[in-house]
């Protein structure tokens, strides 16, 4: 059984090598997926109204929900949704029209929302909200709703956060080679 890959306005998404998408996983339009990330189980990704890019072995685990804003006239660009290299999304995320860097970990049942960035080599706490518009600097764990910067990554935390990612692209390599 194959994942749900549709077409918007013509567009549908992009997989790079070794990517792995679950079956029950929906992606329409504009979407690319960089080399070796995984999209788990029920996992609704749509890039219908702007573009959704997704880094090199990054990892959207299941239930987590992508989304972007359509351009306006408040915002003529819109907003896409931008995930880096090496992020960890996980299970029951909501991430809408943000930009995330490299080697981030957000944490299961965290929202994310319009116009955040969040820099390279962060950790956002299970259940956290992030509110519209804020940037999370690099080096930091944020927690809480509304999320707050609550100390700075320690040495293990920094080394663990490539080495999530690392663990997912072993584990959806599984998947593919018991296909």
């Amino acid at each position: 059984m194959s994942a749900t890959l549709k077409n918007y306005n013509g567009i549908a998404p992009t997989l790079n090598k070794g990517v792995f998408v679950e079956a029950s996983a929906i992606l329409y339009g504009d979407i690319t997926i960089g080399p070796d990330a995984s999209i788990w189980p029920l996992v609704v990704a749509r890039g219908d109204v702007n573009f959704i890019r997704l880094g090199a072995r990054t990892n959207i685990q299941d239930g987590s929900i992508l989304h972007v804003t359509r351009p306006s006239e408040v915002l003529p660009t819109g907003l896409p949704l931008i995930i880096g290299d090496d992020v960890t999304i996980g299970h029951k995320a909501m991430l809408h029209a943000c930009t995330v860097g490299n080697r981030v970990l957000i944490g299961m049942g965290t929202i994310i929302l319009d116009g955040v960035v969040i820099e390279d080599d962060v950790m956002v706490g299970a259940g956290s909200l992030v509110p519209p518009g804020k940037t999370l600097v690099s080096g930091y764990l944020y927690v809480g709703s509304p999320v707050k910067q609550a100390r700075p990554l320690t040495a293990a935390e920094k080394a663990f956060l490539p080495a999530s990612a690392a663990n997912y692209v072993r584990l959806k390599n599984e998947y593919l080679n018991s296909r």
